[in-house]
């Protein structure tokens, strides 16, 4: 760890805080789409009606990468599986399209069960390390950002330390000072969760937002140094989160004042009337749909006829979320599907 005054010289570097982006739509929206699945294009297939014809998506996430860790050089490294390196090696067909349409375009980091993660960075050179990939990552593709997730990163794992209070905080500090106009969000879950503030240093000085993790519930994530417009207690997985329960929690944003609605899970196949429904309680009008804009993924795979997501009823979703809630606070617990 530095010294005081090494500390005060870093920060020094960042004192200008990052502000929201100006969204076209109020409440932002903000989704996550898992490339392993889900062609990431579909992000920019629905719009909000109107003379500006706004993307109703205000940010497409990529998910994921992960934090990998070299066990010969004691490192962490940036690894990407072969669909999120499909989807970057090919910007002009999956990031810059959706960017035309004024979509902001992230990759969210993840762990990867080798024990390298974003809480256990043991020095600020290891979180700059770290940050320097990140930052030459998005110049490389063309990316807007980067969104952490801090799961299933297995600490201990490799002989790997366990999180610490200053490790998140060092990288969203590094980070900041290497990007300082591109967005930085945070996935509130984890460890990260719990440490977002050390000796002055405070993760809103650095972060642009933080959404809720927990599908199907409404609780603002607790981040010292942002506002309400740059949070989002809103989080559904519109594979499963029930269409009743998706509206209610868009009526609590707008009512409560909030700027981020979290969507997650974006399938290949028209779900526009469930989109439309949150659209409707977001913004007074609901979604629509592009003719034959969809697409399947792999590219070239023969689209299924269109099956209608799995909607959970109202007592499902709260044994999903009890059983979501349980699932944060046991690390053996894993609640994604392995990259």
């Amino acid at each position: 760890m530095s010294s005081a005054s090494s500390r005060t010289q870093r920060a020094s570097r960042s004192k200008k805080e990052p502000k929201a982006i100006v969204p076209r739509n109020s409440p932002l929206g903000v989704m996550y789409v898992e490339v392993n699945n889900s062609n990431f294009t579909n992000a920019g297939c629905y719009s909000i009606p109107g003379a500006n014809q706004a993307p109703l998506f205000d940010i497409g996430i990529i998910f994921a990468a992960n934090i990998n860790f070299d066990t010969q050089e004691r490192r962490a490294y940036l690894h990407y599986n072969e669909n999120v390196t499909r989807v970057l090696n090919n910007k002009e067909t999956f990031i810059r399209p959706l960017q035309e349409k004024g979509i902001k375009i992230l990759l969210s980091i993840l762990g990867n069960h080798e024990g390298a993660g974003v809480c256990n960075f043991e020095n600020e050179a290891s979180a700059r390390d770290f940050a320097i990939q990140l930052r030459d990552a998005v110049i490389t593709y063309g990316l807007d950002g980067i969104d952490f997730d801090d799961e299933y990163s297995d600490y201990g794992n490799n002989g790997t330390g366990q999180p610490n209070a200053y490790s998140f905080l060092y990288l969203l500090r590094e980070l900041r000072a290497l990007m300082p106009d591109k967005i930085i969000s945070f996935y509130y879950y984890g460890p990260a969760s719990s440490r977002l503030e050390y000796q002055g240093l405070i993760a809103g000085t650095y972060l642009n937002y933080s959404w809720n993790a927990i599908y199907g519930t409404y609780y603002a994530p607790n981040v010292p140094g942002l506002n309400n417009s740059q949070l989002g207690p809103a989080a559904v997985d519109v594979q499963s989160t029930s269409a009743s329960t998706a509206r209610s929690l868009a009526e609590r944003t707008v009512a409560d004042g909030y700027g981020v609605y979290l969507y997650y899970n974006l399938p290949n196949n028209d779900i526009n009337s469930y989109l439309s429904g949150v659209s409707n309680a977001l913004y007074g009008t609901g979604s629509s749909i592009a003719n034959e804009c969809l697409q399947t993924w792999p590219p070239g795979k023969p689209m299924r006829e269109s099956i209608p997501t799995r909607q959970w009823t109202e007592t499902e979703d709260k044994q999903r979320v009890r059983k979501r809630k349980a699932a944060a606070h046991s690390p053996s617990k894993a609640t994604k599907s392995k990259l």
